[in-house]
């Protein structure tokens, strides 16, 4: 079978949901017909010239990448606007763009998963765990002869939901009693007097955000003129996902040791891998964050580890940090720190579409830094 654009799209959007990513993000596709048929699918962590050229001529219908490339509101994608021409070159090539952003950095995997990964740790758990997903608990009580059609209609309407499994619900029989008022228009019974119903009493959970669809789906299926049921909402608990995560090394090694581990793992940069800290402090649980952790510093402090291994990390935040006794710091290429995720994003797309797609994993380095030159520590000349 021949996978579609819209079968890629679908891959990645189960792996990496959009509704984890933030607010101001851009995720998801940016040009492309997704009835269009993919053989071949290139993975990046930049939408530049670069990038798209090299899927061009690889002859990929389709470009993956970590970063947006309209994360700003535009008005128009002219073929004079250095993106609007990154946008032109796509489509007159019959290849399109999908972006997935922060929603790979806080699923699970995700960024920063490839990241432990490529330094050798295991991982215990996120940096910054998110919240699950809030959920509802609804309660209600159905004829016994009506109980699996409403259970039926509650599950197509999303609840019941848990984890791999669906229909999930807790039942126990019981009798219901009422009394039909005037006005009432009962499916059991007759007015004015007391009706005792064999019932079963139906709980189950359900995605917060689906509420009033299930809510509707129970009142249609329903058997009652007037259901009787009770919602509460669930207490909110931590998740697997979020951002970073925190790991462990098979054994301690000193920071000296740590560091070069570190740059032998990541693509070779001008910016290099450089480390504030102890060079002998022994190092054992490490957090780590694609891309730009400078926000996490005092969550990987709190996290009691070792180290901390991340991107644009900042002068007074990391000195601040390290003479405080946080964790020591390893600071990487911001684009370097989030590469490993393309092989994650490309084995998403070869799992779920075996051998359907060809995927290629882009080598181009487009980090923005192409200089790098060191200067002799010490001296009049190394003091500032």
């Amino acid at each position: 079978m021949t996978a579609t654009l819209r079968d890629v799209v679908t891959a990645l959007d189960t792996a990496y949901p959009p509704a984890l990513a933030e607010s101001w993000d851009a995720v998801g596709l940016v040009c492309g017909d997704p009835d269009e048929p993919v053989a071949r699918v290139l993975v990046a962590v930049d939408p530049v010239a670069e990038t798209v050229e090299e899927a061009v001529d690889a002859g990929a219908q389709l470009l993956v990448t970590h970063h947006p490339l309209l994360l700003r509101g535009v008005h128009g994608v002219p073929a004079d606007d250095p993106k609007g021409a990154l946008v032109h070159r796509l489509i007159r090539a019959g290849a399109g763009l999908f972006c997935a952003h922060t929603n790979a950095d806080r699923a699970d995997p995700g960024v920063s998963d490839a990241l432990a990964a490529a330094l050798g740790l295991t991982v215990t758990g996120p940096l910054r765990a998110a919240s699950a997903h809030p959920l509802d608990v609804l309660a209600a009580a159905v004829p016994v002869d009506d109980a699996e059609r409403v259970l039926d209609a509650l599950a197509a309407a999303g609840a019941g939901q848990v984890g791999d499994y669906s229909h999930g619900a807790w039942t126990v029989d019981g009798t219901g009693r009422f009394v039909p008022l005037p006005g009432a228009s009962p499916t059991v019974g007759q007015l004015g007097e007391l009706q005792r119903v064999a019932e079963i009493r139906i709980e189950t959970v359900l995605p917060r955000s689906r509420r009033g669809e299930v809510l509707a789906a129970l009142l249609a299926a329903h058997p009652y003129e007037e259901p009787a049921y009770s919602l509460h909402e669930q207490a909110e608990t931590a998740s697997s996902r979020g951002l970073g995560r925190i790991g462990e090394l098979p054994a301690a090694e000193p920071l000296q040791a740590f560091t070069e581990r570190v740059a032998a793992a990541l693509p070779a940069t001008a910016w290099g891998v450089r480390a504030a800290g102890d060079p002998q402090r022994p190092i054992r649980t490490v957090a780590v964050c694609g891309g730009a952790g400078d926000s996490l510093l005092a969550t990987a402090a709190a996290a009691g580890v070792d180290a901390y291994v991340t991107g644009d990390l900042r002068h007074h935040p990391a000195s601040e940090h390290v003479e405080s006794g946080g964790p020591s710091l390893v600071d990487v290429s911001h684009w370097a720190g989030e590469w490993p995720w393309c092989e994650q994003a490309a084995s998403v797309i070869a799992d779920a579409l075996g051998g359907t797609v060809d995927l290629v994993v882009s080598q181009r380095r487009t980090d923005p830094w192409t200089i790098g030159a060191t200067q002799p520590l010490g001296g009049p000349r190394g003091e500032c």
